[in-house]
């Protein structure tokens, strides 16, 4: 027969049980990891054929306007053309600057070794004077090719517009002949515009630089040479403000 133990309650249990250590406590069980969480997926189905937004038959009338006026323009339904920027005819000077000192160099080639009447020129007018259409032929075709690349000058830099609708910006890029890019950026997405004119000439001839930065992405969008640019910059402020409250965007 086993001795009495004072801490055992139960007079018909062994007298040893309660001697015996916890488990559980010399050897700790590791918690369990909680389940991870499955996020749960929402499937939506979207009509094949959405029903088409109404548009006014003002707005309309004002679409098809602008449809007919900027034929290559992607305009979509119920969008029209608020205001067109277009760059200042002071870039222009530039492209017909250089053209100018080319011709004004060839010119002055031509003169001063094959017609100058000088004495000390006689022995070389001589001798150039066999090879008169050898020389010129070259210095035509250097004022040809300078007058060619002043016309695409020309047309290049008046294909770079800016256009604002009443639901985005449309800027037609082109860099070159055979380069050109179309950039859309809708209304919402415009975080900032503003316009610089640094120097006296872009104030007195009132042109300068216009700045879009968009949300998200944080493109930076310029249009160099804008005329008027106080005036674009007010319009495309008014336009997003509207657009963004949900207000009709008027111009």
């Amino acid at each position: 027969m086993q001795p009495n133990d004072p801490t055992n309650t139960n007079p018909n249990a062994p007298a040893n049980d309660a001697a015996q250590p916890d488990p559980n406590y010399r050897y700790p069980q590791p918690e369990q990891a909680a389940a991870p969480v499955r996020p749960q997926v929402v499937y939506v189905a979207r009509p094949s054929n959405p029903a088409a937004v109404p548009v006014s038959p003002e707005v309309q009338q004002r679409c098809e306007e602008s449809r007919q006026k900027y034929p290559k323009l992607n305009i979509s339904n119920g969008e029209y053309i608020i205001s067109e920027a277009k760059r200042h005819p002071i870039g222009l000077i530039q492209i017909w600057g250089i053209v100018g000192l080319i011709i004004v160099a060839l010119l002055a080639f031509i003169v001063f070794f094959v017609t100058n009447p000088g004495d000390s020129y006689n022995q070389l007018n001589k001798e150039a004077s066999g090879s008169l259409p050898l020389i010129t032929i070259p210095l035509l075709l250097v004022g040809a090719a300078s007058l060619i690349g002043g016309f695409v000058g020309t047309y290049v830099y008046r294909s770079n517009t800016f256009y604002l609708t009443n639901e985005s910006v449309i800027q037609n890029v082109q860099t070159s002949l055979f380069s050109k890019r179309e950039q859309t950026v809708s209304l919402e997405n415009v975080e900032d515009a503003s316009y610089t004119q640094d120097g006296i000439l872009p104030h007195m001839l009132n042109y300068g630089m216009i700045r879009l930065s968009t949300q998200g992405d944080e493109t930076t969008y310029r249009f160099n040479y804008t005329a008027n640019p106080r005036k674009q910059i007010e319009l495309l402020n008014n336009a997003v403000e509207a657009f963004k409250n949900g207000r009709p965007v008027e111009g």
